[in-house]
């Protein structure tokens, strides 16, 4: 659906949050609150009893992580990343419209390179048993499934705005 922004001068063709942007959204929600509790115990520790958790940069180092790549196919469909407006300003509603079919081409083809390095490297960490050289000796493919995980969403989420963008386009035609 079409989404006027105000302060912009370009609309934006959105696809709209699905269960699994709900899904991602969620999950990013507890990762941060529990981010936000974990850095607050350490920060009582620390200044009451003079001590440490000892896992707070770890633990919330996987939480900044999940948070990061769980989120991005929520800002995909909700259309917040970033535009460059300054050449689509002057360009026609169907040209622009084509442009950005075309970028969220592009996109999809490096996203989808990512995740498939992703999914690689979590499959390589899970057969050699790759742990972090850490108190907690985290399996790393745990981080890493996720960041596979948000990046294989992000793809379905470009596929879906693409989608969107070209639905209007032809309807557009059509009428």
């Amino acid at each position: 659906h079409l989404v006027e922004e105000p302060g912009h001068r370009i609309e934006t063709i959105v696809s709209g949050p699905t269960l699994i942007e709900h899904a991602s959204e969620a999950v990013s929600s507890i990762a941060l609150v529990a981010m936000i509790i974990l850095i607050g115990a350490e920060a009582i520790v620390r200044n009451v009893f003079s001590g440490s958790l000892q896992i707070t940069s770890e633990i919330g180092g996987y939480l900044l992580v999940a948070v990061t790549f769980l989120s991005m196919s929520v800002a995909e469909a909700h259309g917040g990343f970033h535009r460059v407006e300054l050449v689509q300003a002057r360009m026609s509603q169907r040209a622009r419209i084509k442009l950005q079919i075309l970028f969220d081409g592009f996109s999809l083809a490096a996203c989808l390179l990512i995740a498939w390095q992703l999914w690689r490297l979590a499959r390589n960490s899970w057969n050699s048993g790759d742990v972090a050289p850490t108190p907690l000796q985290t399996p790393l493919w745990l981080p890493q499934i996720v960041m596979g995980i948000g990046m294989s969403f992000l793809c379905l989420a470009l596929l879906r705005s693409a989608y969107a963008k070209w639905t209007y386009l032809s309807s557009r035609v059509a009428t």
